[in-house]
């Protein structure tokens, strides 16, 4: 019973930490447009730019506990196949799409590797941030910026990926 108990709190708080990261990202992307930081926080920095360093800690936070619930109990084999040399599911997907089949969700396919490529961005954008943080004021902080803001913007790509990916699985559940 405590067990049970255990897995439906574990998996509230799983569904919890998505939509923390949801928000939080799109908080993050939507407002970076506005930041004016470089090699340090100032000491009248603006809202925004201060949320966006907090806020940001936090999402680094959650991009490290993300990839460490989502890969628990060997699950990592599903979002990093090609870790154990396992391409076999990959290969259908992508040879699927060229005959105009979608890929299916779940498994080692396509869409999970993505998924992981996700994962991998996020946590990139998470430690680049905190690299920053860390070394403002510094010599390297400029550097982590460069890192930071270049990991950024491929998670903002994964993210137009994912959503489409989204779309195509919703379509495919409704033509079945």
């Amino acid at each position: 019973m405590a067990q049970s108990m255990f897995k439906r709190l574990a998996r509230k708080y799983i569904d919890l930490q998505h939509v923390l990261i949801i928000v939080i990202s799109a908080y993050l992307i939507f407002t970076s447009g506005s930041i004016l930081i470089g090699r340090s926080l100032r000491a009248n920095a603006s809202f925004w730019d201060q949320s966006h360093v907090y806020l940001g800690l936090i999402g680094a936070f959650l991009s490290i506990t993300f990839v460490i619930t989502t890969c628990l109990k060997g699950k990592w084999r599903q979002y990093f196949p090609w870790l154990i040399a396992d391409f076999s599911q990959l290969k259908s997907d992508i040879l699927g799409i060229i005959k105009g089949k979608l890929p299916i969700a779940g498994g080692r396919g396509l869409f999970s590797v993505v998924e992981g490529v996700g994962m991998l961005l996020f946590l990139a954008v998470g430690i680049t941030g905190i690299a920053w943080f860390a070394t403002q004021g510094g010599s390297d902080a400029l550097m982590w910026r460069g890192y930071h803001i270049q990991f950024a913007q491929g998670f903002i790509g994964f993210i137009v990926v994912h959503a489409i990916f989204a779309c195509l699985h919703l379509l495919d559940f409704i033509r079945n």
